[in-house]
């Protein structure tokens, strides 16, 4: 065991892993991290902080990983190279560790101009690649990423995330492997709605044998409108819905319950792909699907492992 964490000895005893995201809020209330904990306890083995997800201003993800880690949920906290440099990094990386947060997704970072300060400098002195390699660094090798050496290193569960439908398509393989190889242990991808491209995505990881070196987690999420669903189809970039889920969202007469269903169905079908160890909701702000989600795909109890 590298960390420790629930997360790495749910996925190390060949459980199907389920992780969930919380987004810190755009203020420092700690009373709606801690109700968001409350919807998501004892329906994920573990919660994705995000890190200023958007670029957009919110309370950090390492203080609202310890608020969650004090409600009983265990955090994955998320740290991207867009606002610090190696120095604020591995600091930042000290400081969780030392508070007691054991999973790290690294993250290159969504662009500033994205977000509520265009104007802001991007540091991305590093990309997600270098970080990945520069935690697997301190964590094994005890050094910092000038190669001075630490007397106590951070224990991380180390993470890292993958989209199967940016292009080019052959290449995000390719780009799996490097994270792989820097030292990801288990990977969360971009929301799934085209699963037949998922699918030969994960042909081709089989095919590199990257999914026995990793575990790699679909992300899946529900879709509360046809109106959402074609705004991620136009607007997102990164994002493949097909024209079918538009369409099957605008002649639901219960949008938000369709969206839950498709959220099922496609669950069921990922499950059933070779080398899927496990998926990750993104109901982002919308926390409360979750539960149901879990309960209706047979996800539940969540294993408990000493």
């Amino acid at each position: 065991m590298k960390s420790g964490s629930n997360l790495e000895k749910v996925l190390s005893s060949g459980h199907f892993a389920v992780t969930a995201e919380l987004g810190p809020p755009k203020s420092c209330d700690p009373e709606v991290v801690e109700k968001k904990a409350e919807i998501l306890k004892g329906f994920a083995d573990a919660v994705n902080i995000t890190d200023n997800q958007t670029a957009i201003v919110r309370t950090s993800s390492i203080a609202t990983g310890v608020i969650v880690a004090r409600k009983g949920l265990e955090p994955v906290v998320q740290m991207t190279c867009r606002d610090r440099n190696r120095i604020a990094i591995q600091s930042d990386l000290l400081g969780a560790a030392a508070l007691g947060i054991k999973n790290l997704l690294c993250l290159t970072g969504d662009h500033q101009s994205c977000g509520n300060h265009p104007q802001a400098r991007g540091v991305f002195d590093l990309d997600a690649i270098q970080l990945i390699d520069m935690v697997r660094r301190m964590r094994d090798e005890k050094k910092f990423q000038c190669g001075e050496e630490m007397s106590v290193e951070p224990r991380f569960f180390i993470g890292a995330a993958a989209n199967p439908f940016a292009d080019p398509f052959e290449f995000q393989v390719i780009r799996l492997a490097k994270k792989v190889t820097a030292g990801a242990e288990f990977i969360q991808t971009q929301l799934i709605y085209n699963v037949e491209k998922f699918a030969r995505w994960m042909k081709m990881v089989r095919e590199m044998g990257l999914h026995e070196k990793t575990y790699i987690l679909a992300g899946v999420g529900p879709i509360k409108s046809a109106g959402a669903a074609r705004y991620m189809k136009n607007k997102v970039a990164g994002m493949d819905v097909p024209g079918e889920i538009v369409e099957r969202l605008q002649a639901a007469s219960d949008p938000k319950a369709e969206g839950i269903k498709l959220c099922l169905d496609i669950i069921e079908q990922v499950r059933a792909i070779e080398g899927v160890a496990g998926i990750h909701i993104m109901a982002i702000e919308w926390e409360s699907a979750v539960p149901e989600i879990a309960e209706r795909a047979g996800l539940l109890p969540r294993p408990q492992i000493d």
